[in-house]
């Protein structure tokens, strides 16, 4: 990944800072993108104001952003070799108790985020004959929990996933992988923005009986940003929450 070049959406905290970190640590050419600009900034800075990272603010439910960050990525690096579509929003709510607003909300940041910058990138992949796309899913479209209501971020999420399967169908000729990170609880700033103070409690969910961290993601989208021959794909990565329960 040396010199290749990244964009990552929702690089301002959390997973998608984890993420951008790793990727410049590793000499690629990194794109951040948040739709906070104060808070993108920040992380910028934090990060060491890296040679080979760059930042554009911005809202990724409009097309227009993601041809802005196409646009930055030619301009300054000459290609778009990787686009990870890690921006979202998740909040737990009882279904009856959903508002139509709430379910606009996450439709567009979520799911028209992703598509509209898989939009933006494709072009340019095509005309390199060459690309990935990694979107960030979850564990939960697979693993309903009772206790945890949020159909409507679920909603959004799953068809991400389905969204993956078809792009990475209608693009394989053009040797662009597509493909889904499914993350179970990780330890992000996520947690406390919806009322869980103790992020460790919710261990049990997982067989190894712990959260994972968010350099774990970062990890499986190094990956997937380098495998040729993983492609419709989602890979959870979430310490055994699909695959059974302790008890």
């Amino acid at each position: 990944m040396k010199n290749k070049t990244v964009i990552i959406t929702g690089a301002s905290t959390g997973i998608g800072k984890e993420i951008a970190k790793y990727f410049i640590a590793r000499e690629s050419n990194v794109i951040m993108n948040s739709s906070n600009e104060v808070n993108l900034k920040q992380a910028y800075e934090q990060l060491g104001k890296p040679a080979n990272a760059m930042y554009l603010a911005g809202d990724i439910s409009k097309q227009e952003t993601g041809q802005k960050l196409v646009n930055l990525a030619l301009e300054k690096f000459k290609s778009v070799d990787v686009l990870i579509n890690n921006a979202g929003i998740f909040s737990p709510k009882p279904f009856l108790d959903v508002e139509e607003s709430e379910l606009d909300l996450y439709w567009n940041v979520n799911l028209k985020g992703t598509y509209f910058t898989s939009q933006a990138v494709i072009p340019q992949m095509i005309k390199q004959q060459n690309g990935a796309i990694i979107n960030i899913g979850t564990v939960l479209v697979d693993h309903a929990i009772d206790g945890f209501p949020a159909t409507a971020p679920l909603t959004s999420k799953g068809a991400i996933h389905s969204l993956t399967r078809q792009l990475a169908a209608e693009f394989g000729k053009n040797n662009i992988k597509v493909n889904t990170i499914a993350p179970g609880i990780i330890r992000s700033p996520l947690q406390g923005k919806i009322g869980i103070e103790d992020a460790d409690s919710l261990a049990a969910l997982h067989l190894l009986n712990r959260i994972g961290e968010a350099n774990e993601i970062a990890e499986a989208a190094y990956y997937l940003a380098t495998a040729n021959f993983v492609t419709g794909e989602t890979i959870n990565v979430a310490g055994g929450h699909t695959v059974g329960h302790a008890i």
